[in-house]
């Protein structure tokens, strides 16, 4: 059975950083496309970056480009998301996912495995 812990959230202020990592158990870990989604309090959970399976290809959402970076190990099973410069509204859970297909795709549907997420807080 695949699992996905995240870790790495908290509470900051803006401007700060934060790295959230998430590890990746029970699969096949090269052989995911990984990416990062949130949920702001109220709203729907949307996409925040995504990575392909040997890292050759990444992808944002524009609000948090240059701000983030995702990264994977594929040695180590995990995917990191480096995040700078934080705003209040980047305020969320973060959640962790995985999917077999080739490209990032910024849909939650194609991702079958997912994380139980990681509070992240930005106050101002």
């Amino acid at each position: 059975q695949v699992q996905l812990v995240e870790s790495g959230g908290g509470l900051v202020q803006a401007a700060d950083s934060l790295r959230l990592s998430c590890k990746v158990s029970g699969g096949t870990f090269w052989s995911y496309t990984m990416a990062w989604f949130r949920q702001a309090p109220g709203k729907e959970r949307k996409f925040v970056a995504g990575i392909t399976r040997n890292g050759d290809v990444t992808k944002y959402e524009d609000s948090v480009k240059g701000r983030f970076t995702i990264s994977r190990d594929n040695r180590k099973n995990t995917v990191d998301l480096q995040m700078n410069s934080l705003k209040p509204e980047d305020t969320a859970v973060y959640y962790c996912a995985a999917t077999l297909r080739y490209s990032v795709v910024t849909d939650q549907q194609p991702y079958s495995y997912w994380g139980q997420g990681t509070q992240v807080t930005v106050s101002s």
